[in-house]
């Protein structure tokens, strides 16, 4: 690839006089450094948006959509930004594009993990559903299938999800190439690089959340260092802090169940489930009928929430891919994409990507 272009200047037979004035790889024009800046405004804004109102509140599937909607912003933004620095892909530092793949790729082998966790908890709602089911009547064959659902639900929210692990690995990988590289030849490629890496930072953070609501682990929560010059640092850590000490406050005090909405399905059938096993002979019919209402309205809770994240976590999925698939498309058209194309496959009932 071609160092950045610079524009196009009269001929001078004695040399640019006017360059002295622009030192190589530091000097950013009114044009570029207000662009600059107003992607980093709107990215201060948007983080100091993802801090929670209430305490618990990051472990809520609705913080959770917020987060993933503002990822999308957050993505989008960039997309803009780089449309604005009018930098074409021809352009580019054969390491900008490598940075550029290799992150994408990152990021949509974690939305498959995350999609594929989600979709797991969306089936154990089946178990749920059953388990209502048979405290119609309550015989006691129906009963002891409503004692059988409550079991399978139990082993099926607790059983590991092998596609979900590989979300902890591309999270890694982004981690270790988090360092903001040097730019010494294009104020145009500064830019890119250092808008990059603020879009870069702030998807690890919220992904790593995501991974400990789904996991009910703390292990994976980054504690991720930015540098102080950036202008949304601070937001960014204060954002981390706040998040980071409240899960790990939440795991230290026993909770293995750390999604919200989780929890309270958890909790509704831990109730019930003495019911069952009993046979229902020593509980008040008022009880039995407040438990089940009370599981009915937190499992259809669950499920709704669970069916609008998937929407949003596949919403940021298509972003990041018709980013991708733009980028290599034009490096397509210039003839340099041959080593650089990661094979992107579509598959029923979900993305896959190798």
């Amino acid at each position: 690839m071609s160092r950045p272009q610079e524009p196009h200047r009269p001929f001078l037979p004695f040399g640019n006089p006017f360059r002295k004035m622009s030192p190589k790889g530091s000097y950013l024009s009114p044009k570029l450094l207000a662009l600059l800046n107003t992607f980093e405004e709107t990215l201060q804004g948007r983080i100091k948006n993802l801090r929670p109102v209430g305490r618990d509140d990051v472990l809520r599937l609705s913080w959770m959509r917020f987060a993933m909607d503002t990822l999308c912003e957050i993505h989008t933004d960039v997309k803009a930004l780089i449309t604005a620095l009018e930098l074409p892909v021809s352009d580019w530092d054969d390491k900008w594009i490598d940075a550029y793949l290799d992150d994408s790729v990152q990021l949509l082998d974690i939305c498959i993990a995350f999609s594929s966790e989600i979709s797991q908890l969306k089936q154990g709602h089946l178990f749920l559903k059953c388990v209502l089911r048979n405290f119609g009547d309550a015989p006691a064959k129906q009963l002891e299938r409503a004692r059988s659902s409550a079991d399978r639900w139990k082993q099926h929210v607790a059983k590991k999800n092998p596609r979900f692990e590989n979300c902890f690995s591309a999270m890694d990988v982004l981690a270790e190439k988090l360092d903001l590289p040097k730019i010494k030849n294009s104020a145009k490629g500064k830019i890119l690089m250092q808008a990059m890496y603020g879009v870069k930072v702030v998807s690890l953070l919220v992904c790593s959340i995501f991974a400990a609501a789904f996991s009910g682990s703390t292990k994976k929560l980054l504690d991720l260092q930015v540098p102080e010059t950036f202008s949304w640092a601070v937001a960014f850590s204060e954002l981390q802090a706040f998040v980071n000490t409240e899960i790990r406050s939440l795991h230290s005090n026993g909770r293995t169940t750390i999604l919200k909405e989780l929890e309270a399905v958890d909790t509704d059938v831990k109730k019930l489930y003495p019911i069952v096993q009993e046979g229902g002979n020593a509980v008040e019919a008022q009880v039995l009928e407040n438990s089940i209402s009370d599981l009915g309205k937190s499992a259809e809770k669950l499920s709704q929430g669970l069916d609008l994240l998937a929407k949003d976590v596949d919403k940021f999925f298509q972003i990041v891919l018709m980013g991708r698939d733009a980028l290599l498309g034009n490096l397509r058209i210039g003839g340099s994409a041959s080593n650089r194309v990661h094979r992107v496959n579509i598959n029923v009932g979900g993305p896959m990507v190798r």
